[in-house]
């Protein structure tokens, strides 16, 4: 009855192409070759997304949104019916559907070795299914001994992990669900009517490993823990979720598709997206999944159901600080989602993060710290993980240690920019006291951060110098080759990166090259640094409302920017009369603070920026005003108008009026999410008028691409076109592109 209730769902919620409309797909997302095979194919409607409702935050597990009224699941029974229901949406949507669990389970032993200490070495082919069409290779490690000895199992391209399990006392199982080794797609021809995806089917067959195993004597099958790392930290969550007879699952680095949020990670944040893991990898998933790129807000499931599908069970979620497959607020957002689901069913201390240091890779320390974990919840010893939340998160706390707030005084453009300053000065925040210092050279990162950071070097045609500047920030400033020695100055812009964390200023995952690069080439001298809670700087924002619970981390941000421009003031090279501020998503609305704040900014150029808050008021459409407070914790004061926006001391579109008649350019991508039609157009003709009144309506350009909220090359084209009309550098075309 649940299934039969779920397709209807689903039925409903589809369109015809003669009948998209609003529904139509950016070029982008409907154009990639493999997926229009498979609309063809299949026959698949595009989603009816006006139909469907929308959810900017991330769905709260236990208080779903179900038919347009939110439930409350407030018992283990309620939660048995709503994992049911999700498994549901997961298995349409995203992974795919498997069969029942086959009862025909045939073993050949392929050989058997003994080592000199009495550890068994057994090489087994399972075969089940229809006419025994599908087979599994897997390998056991089995320890010297009686046991029956707790199982460590993992994939094929982990036998090093399992090497280290054996000599903690597992009996250690890999299995042949790996890309180095994957028996799965003879799960196809037994089962050709199931719609499964690549890394669902090497997640089910996890579950056919631990039916042999239920056979072995020396095996304890049910103290099974399944691993993997990043793709196979993926397939082994959905491992999990398909069969819960393991006992404990570790997610490693498992990222976009496995551990985090599509919503709260994408190319809005400089991570891996939907669209790009499906365009790349779109036999990971099933293929439907791509239909929400960009419209993450719209998917009625998401990975952080993923994670909860293993409750109670133990879950470990491991992620490195710069690892650019996935982002560290964004992990921080399935903890706090899921966690409440752990308390429900009386296991809160069973889902655990562990932080680790640098990128992607895993050393033999991890794995003994995961091994460490799997004893504790095992009942073996061992040390749990104690979760730490390093990203400012807990607004409630922030409001009752605040105290009473005095009332900021609503700003309107005839009092003047003192009033103004004066006004946002409030919103962001009692700031600590600041000295103007030089540029200096102590400090600045070595080669294996600029490494890490993937910009060791400056790119083809370009030069890169480095200083360190205000609060010993490190910044990089990149242009033409042989602009410093030219004896030239050339505009310049101070970039302001959207909350990319794993590498900063820089884009994880990217179409073509790095938007700073790019700049560069046009003509720019431009400086980046990493804003703080990003690339090297993760760790500032860890206490930061501790520290400093009368201010902000955007007042931070902001003073670093207004640092930044000191220092540009030092750089012979930048013309003082040509400096612009570009912005990005969360950086549009610091660079629009910037420019309104400091008269040395010449020029603002906004990319995918926020609404004026009293047009974010829609919070399940965009998240409204309180993403920049609650959610992330970047203005925290602004979320004391959520359901008064328009009560807000100022409004975006009155910085935009102050900064006329200097040049303002925005770049609207058309099905950007966080700033839909109507209301950008609001947006858009209130700033214009502005600009109009001040004699100066040619300094205001609004390009509106028909894209989503990305900044690839070809929106970097389309802003860098818009600023040259307005006195900035000229664009210089480029023929391709490097892709990443």
């Amino acid at each position: 009855m649940m299934l039969s209730v779920f397709l209807i769902c689903a039925m409903h919620w589809t369109v015809s192409a003669a009948d998209a409309g609003t529904n139509a797909l950016p070029a982008l997302v409907a154009e990639n070759a493999d997926f229009k095979a498979y609309l063809e194919k299949s026959g698949e409607p595009t989603p009816d997304f006006d139909a469907m409702p929308s959810e900017a935050p991330i769905p709260p597990v236990l208080h779903p949104l179900v038919d347009g009224a939110r439930k409350n699941i407030d018992t283990p029974e309620a939660w048995r019916a709503e994992r049911a229901r999700l498994m549901g949406l997961l298995s349409h949507w995203i992974i795919g559907s498997v069969p029942p669990a086959p009862d025909n389970l045939k073993v050949t032993v392929l050989s058997e070795e003994t080592e000199a200490d009495g550890t068994r070495v057994r090489e087994v082919e399972l075969r089940f299914g229809p006419e025994h069409k599908a087979h599994l290779w897997a390998q056991l490690y089995i320890p010297a001994g009686p046991g029956p000895f707790p199982v460590f199992m993992t994939q094929d391209n982990h036998r090093g992990w399992a090497m280290i399990a054996l000599r903690r006392g597992y009996l250690a199982c890999v299995y042949a669900g790996a890309d180095t080794r994957d028996d799965t797609d003879s799960f196809m021809e037994a089962w050709p009517d199931h719609e499964w995806s690549r890394l669902c089917r090497r997640g089910w067959a996890a579950g056919r490993c631990l039916d042999y195993l239920e056979t072995v004597p020396e095996a304890d099958a049910q103290k099974a823990v399944l691993t993997g790392h990043s793709r196979n930290g993926k397939s082994s969550l959905m491992g999990s979720a398909l069969d819960e007879r393991f006992a404990a699952v570790i997610s490693s680095s498992s990222g976009v598709g496995g551990s985090v949020a599509s919503r709260y990670c994408g190319e809005h944040h400089f991570a891996e997206g939907i669209e790009n893991i499906t365009r790349a990898f779109i036999v990971w998933f099933h293929p439907r999944w791509r239909f929400f790129a960009g419209r993450e807000h719209k998917a009625p499931v998401d990975l952080h159901h993923l994670v909860a599908m293993s409750a109670p069970r133990p879950c470990l979620l491991s992620i490195a600080h710069n690892d650019d497959v996935e982002h560290g607020w964004a992990m921080q957002k399935t903890w706090l989602s899921v966690k409440p689901a752990y308390d429900l069913l009386g296991a809160p201390d069973n889902l655990a993060i562990l932080w680790r240091p640098g990128n992607h890779d895993t050393s033999p320390a991890t794995i003994e710290r995961y091994l460490d974990w799997s004893d504790y919840h095992l009942g073996r010893g061992g040390r749990d993980v104690k979760t730490e939340l390093p990203y400012p998160w807990d607004w409630d706390g922030w409001r009752a240690g605040a105290g009473d707030l005095p009332e900021i005084p609503k700003w309107t453009q005839d009092a003047g920019m003192d009033a103004l300053h004066a006004a946002m000065g409030a919103m962001l925040g009692e700031a600590p006291p600041v000295a103007k210092v030089p540029n200096m050279t102590y400090g600045k990162n070595p080669d294996y951060i600029q490494l890490q950071m993937s910009r060791l070097e400056p790119g083809a045609g370009l030069e890169r110098e480095t200083v360190v500047f205000g609060e010993y920030v490190n910044g990089d400033i990149y242009a033409p080759k042989g602009t410093a020695e030219s004896g030239r100055a050339v505009p310049a812009i101070l970039w302001m990166p959207p909350q990319g964390l794993p590498e900063g200023y820089g884009a994880s995952y990217r179409r073509g090259e790095q938007v700073f690069r790019t700049m560069a080439r046009a003509g720019y001298a431009v400086f980046c640094f990493d804003p703080v809670g990003t690339g090297r700087r993760y760790q500032e924002v860890d206490g930061f409302y501790e520290r400093h619970p009368k201010w902000s981390v955007m007042g931070k941000m902001l003073r670093d920017a207004r640092a930044a421009l000191d220092a540009m003031e030092a750089v012979p090279y930048i013309d003082q009369d040509r400096i612009w501020v570009v912005g990005y998503a969360q950086g549009a609305l610091l660079a629009l603070h910037l420019a309104a704040l400091d008269g040395r900014v010449d020029g603002t150029a906004l990319v995918a920026p926020a609404l004026p808050f009293r047009l974010d008021t829609d919070e399940m459409e965009t998240g409204g005003v309180k993403r920049w407070a609650q959610e992330s914790m970047l203005l925290p004061r602004l979320g004391l108008y959520a359901g008064n926006e328009a009560a807000a001391p100022y409004d975006l579109d009155g910085l935009c009026a102050v900064l006329a008649p200097k040049p303002l350019v925005m770049v609207h991508p058309t099905f950007d999410r966080f700033a839909p039609a109507a209301p950008f157009a609001q947006f858009r003709d209130s700033v214009a008028a502005a600009y109009e009144k001040a004699g100066a309506g040619k300094q205001f350009a609004v390009a509106e691409p028909p894209t989503y909220n990305h900044f690839d090359e070809s929106t970097q084209r389309v802003l860098l076109e818009q600023m040259a009309a307005l006195g900035g550098a000229k664009p210089v075309r480029r023929t391709g592109g490097k892709g990443n």
